[in-house]
């Protein structure tokens, strides 16, 4: 028993030391935070690259997946932040807009960043996003709130992968987290996250052909 309780012990010794690397590296500097996952394989994070909208086929074009969307505040950030919509069942190939909402419901101008996780890590190589919100300094003034705009799909590569193939549920989630040692100007020159989405927002309405990111690496 006794053996058992140490055991347990210097089992969550390195995952506790985990979070909290990750969570103080996403506070100080998100540079830090790429490199982090890039050496550990954190949360499928490990590299970017740019992917084409394409039309499915085939097999691929009759598979669908379920995309669930979580939302989480680190420490005590005091904003409402969740998605508008729980979950989305998508074909793969098929660019999905959907919507984060933000909202900071304290009475001083807050800057915070948020990071974000595709699992199962098998399917994050082939699940795709534009640039929106994340892994960029975001300010919200009192009361103000934000409706923010996603959009993704998922890769129909992933039909022909032999462990993402098997994948028909998928969580994309995000964690907002407080910037707290910025200095005045630079919380005054922070992207405004309300109006900064309202123009992605317009952009995406005016544009046919948008570019993803895909922050996780492929096996050759």
């Amino acid at each position: 028993m006794i053996f058992s309780k140490h055991r347990k012990f210097w089992t969550l010794v390195p995952i506790t030391i985990t979070l909290a690397t990750m969570v103080g590296l996403v506070s100080y500097s998100p540079t830090l935070y790429r490199l982090f996952c890039a050496a550990t394989g954190y949360a499928g994070t490990v590299q970017r690259g740019v992917a084409p909208v394409v039309q499915a086929n085939g097999d691929a074009a009759a598979k669908s997946v379920t995309v669930f969307f979580d939302s989480n505040v680190g420490g005590k950030l005091p904003w409402d932040f969740h998605p508008e919509q729980r979950k989305v069942t998508v074909k793969l190939g098929q660019p999905t807009q959907v919507y984060y909402y933000a909202k900071n419901n304290s009475h001083r101008t807050i800057v915070a960043r948020a990071v974000f996780n595709v699992t199962p890590y098998e399917v994050a190589p082939f699940f795709f996003k534009i640039q929106c919100f994340c892994f960029t300094n975001e300010k919200l003034k009192p009361g103000e709130s934000a409706r923010m705009p996603l959009v993704f799909y998922v890769d129909q590569q992933a039909a022909e992968d032999r462990n993402a193939k098997r994948v028909d549920q998928i969580t994309l989630s995000y964690t907002f987290f407080e910037q707290k040692t910025l200095t005045p100007q630079e919380i005054a020159t922070t992207r405004d996250l309300g109006t900064g989405s309202a123009e992605t927002n317009a952009q995406l309405a005016k544009t046919a052909v948008a570019g993803f990111d895909n922050e996780a690496p492929r096996k050759q």
